[in-house]
């Protein structure tokens, strides 16, 4: 009885011993009698008890570790505290196991001395722009080196860089100089402008005015023109009236009245405006005066 329940307790033990259940994303390396047999993936697998033993357990997912702080030293000589994560992936578990004793420590001691040497290679002042070519160049130095260790390396970060507190003033005085170098350098700008606008102004005003002078002078002219033109016009016109009324019946009676009349009234004004005048002769005798203008007259007519 008790012989049977042994019997009946080593085979469960015997079989449980022999069924190995891999989660997923996960990968079991085994060894038999001491060398590498092969790996165990997800499911239900079978080893040989007592023979076969889970030598290593590697995770096949996406890892992050830490990256300690350190110091670099820029290629200005200024000291600066870097740290940063790293994100690896077991791809062969056989190499994990047997490449090197512990990849982990391995990826990030590189990544350390990698991240030393860039930052040796630029100044202080680019270290904070050139974040991503710096971890491109450690992800690229750690993936040739990890190719024997069975993991790939997928990216690096830096999460932080921090240069001395002096280093850091002096920084702060620099982007203020700078800043007020801009204000400075926008503000005379700003003026040179006004000038300009100021200048421009003056200048367009000035041709604005001239131009204006211009069209009221063309103006004045054509209103002195148009009104010495409507003169002889009117003057032509009245001429041409008289000398239609002298070929009338009557007309040349009207014209000794009108002469006669402009004589008394020419000689009347003589008389107001000075003492002294010289008369004529002939003053008393109108008629003859009237007589001549006639004669004139005439003869004009006769050789129209």
């Amino acid at each position: 009885m008790y012989a049977v329940l042994a019997i009946t307790i080593l085979v469960l033990v015997v079989i449980m011993m022999a069924v190995k259940v891999v989660p997923q994303q996960r990968a079991y390396i085994v060894e038999r009698l001491g060398k590498y047999h092969n790996t165990l993936q997800p499911g239900i697998n079978f080893v040989v008890p007592f023979v076969d033993r889970m030598a290593y357990k590697h995770g096949l997912k996406e890892q992050a570790y830490d990256i300690q702080e350190q110091i670099c030293i820029t290629r200005d000589n200024v000291q600066v505290r870097v740290d940063g994560v790293i994100f690896l992936q077991v791809i062969d578990p056989m190499k994990a196991s047997y490449g090197i004793n512990d990849y982990v420590f391995a990826v990030t001691q590189l990544a350390q001395t990698t991240m030393r040497s860039e930052i040796g290679k630029i100044d202080l002042d680019k270290t904070f722009v050139e974040r991503m070519a710096i971890n491109i160049a450690v992800v690229e130095a750690i993936d040739q080196a990890a190719i024997g260790w069975g993991v790939k390396v997928l990216r690096y970060e830096i999460r932080n860089i921090s240069p001395p507190q002096t280093v850091l003033m002096a920084m702060e005085k620099q982007m203020q100089a700078e800043r007020e170098k801009r204000a400075v350098i926008l503000e005379s700008e700003g003026r040179q402008q006004s000038s300009i606008n100021v200048a421009q102004g003056q200048k367009e005003r000035v041709v604005l005015e001239s131009e204006g002078l211009k069209f009221q002078q063309i103006n004045e002219a054509e209103g002195e023109a148009n009104a010495i033109l409507a003169v002889a016009q009117a003057t032509a016109e009245s001429i041409r009236l008289v000398a239609d009324a002298i070929q009338t019946n009557r007309g040349m009676e009207a014209v000794q009245l009108r002469v006669a009349e402009q004589y008394i009234e020419q000689f009347g004004n003589l008389a107001k405006e000075g003492n002294t005048m010289i008369i004529p002769a002939n003053l008393t005798d109108i008629s003859s005066i009237v007589a001549t203008a006639m004669s004139v007259v005439k003869e004009t007519k006769a050789k129209d």
